[in-house]
Formats: C-alpha cells, structure tokens, sequence
C-alpha cells in the first residue's frame, strides 16, 4: 500500500530532553486520523515534526523520516518552506492575521507564492473559502477585518488559509478546543466533508470527537504511540490494556 504520509522511527528533542521515541505512523489519502493522549504525551510535538515547525524551536531537533508521497521531507537540501506550502496547519487558537481583510488572509499563501493574478487569487479565495464552509457568511465582507469574525468563523477563516495553497495533508491541533458546541459541530462536519479533498491530521483530547470524525487513531503515551488502528476498532477492543484505560476515562 502506498501512503501519503508515512512516518518512520522518528525521534525528536528540545534540547537534551527527548519528546518523541521511535514514532511510526501512516496515513493514506482522503482519511481522517486522530491523534489522542493525556496532555504533555507528544502529540503537538508530533504534528509540528510533520511540516518541520519542531525544529524551529532553539534547541530542538528531529530524527527519522517523514515521507510524503515517497519522498523524505527531511532530506538534506529540503526547502522547509516548500514543505509547509504541502503540509498545511490550523493551530488551537483560530489567529487570522489582524491587520490583513478576510480577503486578504486566505491570499495571504498564495502572495507568498508569487501569485498576483487578481483573477486568479478572487477565484482561489472563493473556492477556499466554499470548502471551509464560510463563503455563505463572509461574500459580502471580504474587506472586513478577519478578526471582526466570531471565534468559529475565524477557525474556518484559518483553515481556508490554509486550503488556499492546495495542500495534500491538513494537520489540525485542538481545532475546536476553543470553540462553543454550535462551532464545535460546524468544523466537524467541515472536517468529513474535507477529507475528500485533503489527507488530515487531528490533535483531540475529545474521545467522542475523535469516534465522531477519524478513520484512524493513535493513542500517545509519554512521547510514544502505544496503539494505533481503525478508530472504531480502538475504541471498542483495543489492544493495550493502557489504551483501554485511557479512553475509559481512568487516567488522563
């Protein structure tokens, strides 16, 4: 089987501190996989090492192998920049650039790209912003200021953004972590709806959002991958008697 993204043996450090031992995970195209754990076991570290943010931190740094579409996004001469246009992330906290319109957030990307085509760039902003499920609300304010949107709007704003420069993998952490139920929901059923255009990657510690929206879910513990599997597997007969006693709720 061929994966989008598959993850080999990786190992990462702030400092002399080690975060992440031996990490191996796939994910094939147009799923959905969660990844859940108690807080402080890896997963946000984890994410960051998939579009190369981790090693942006002074002191940090990665071994292994991230592979997307065969090819090592750590090789040596690998444009980390080039990388993150393929790899795209929606952070916990929706942060639209504040000084910039709606429109102008979901340019953003592609400006940074060297399109300039107003044609081009009206066309994409629409499009990014019909799959974040937000045009309906916004095609009469695009001059607005992106941080004059609700907290729900602004994650969907987020995540045209980040649509905007057609990445094949979307990572998500905490997505609606911030968000009321009535957001909540709207960016769960944008995130199934999504998968038919994108491969994601979704930090949750909501064990029902994670049966809710993923194909696939690892279990992180004390920055290792305990147990990964179909998410309805999982969570009905897992295999580790630790992952049993995580998303029973009797530690974490």
């Amino acid at each position: 089987m061929s994966y989008e993204l598959e993850v080999k043996n990786l190992n990462a450090w702030f400092g002399t501190v080690c975060a992440l031992r031996g990490i191996s995970l796939q994910a094939t195209a147009n799923t959905v996989t969660a990844l859940i754990g108690p807080s402080g076991c890896g997963k946000s570290t984890f994410i960051r090492c998939l579009n190369r943010l981790h090693e942006e931190v002074p002191g940090a740094r990665v071994e292994g192998e991230v592979l997307l579409e065969g090819e090592n996004i750590y090789a040596p001469g690998t444009d980390a920049v080039a990388v993150r246009r393929k790899i795209g992330m929606v952070f916990q906290k929706p942060n639209p650039f504040p000084s910039l319109s709606i429109f102008d957030n979901v340019a953003a990307g592609l400006r940074l790209a060297g399109i300039k085509r107003r044609s081009i760039l009206a066309e994409t902003v629409e499009r990014s912003l019909r799959h974040s499920a937000l045009w309906e609300e916004v095609k009469d304010k695009l001059r607005a200021p992106g941080t004059s949107l609700s907290g729900g709007q602004q994650q969907r704003l987020c995540i045209a953004r980040a649509l905007a420069v057609s990445p094949p993998i979307l990572l998500m952490d905490e997505p609606t972590s911030a968000l009321d139920p009535v957001s909540t929901a709207k960016i769960e059923e944008l995130l199934v709806e999504l998968k038919k255009e994108v491969t994601m990657i979704v930090v949750t510690h909501n064990m029902q959002q994670a049966a809710r929206i993923s194909d696939r879910t690892a279990f992180f513990l004390l920055g290792e991958i305990i147990e990964a599997d179909e998410t309805a597997h999982l969570f009905t007969n897992p295999r580790d008697r630790r992952t049993e006693q995580y998303i029973t709720g009797r530690f974490g």
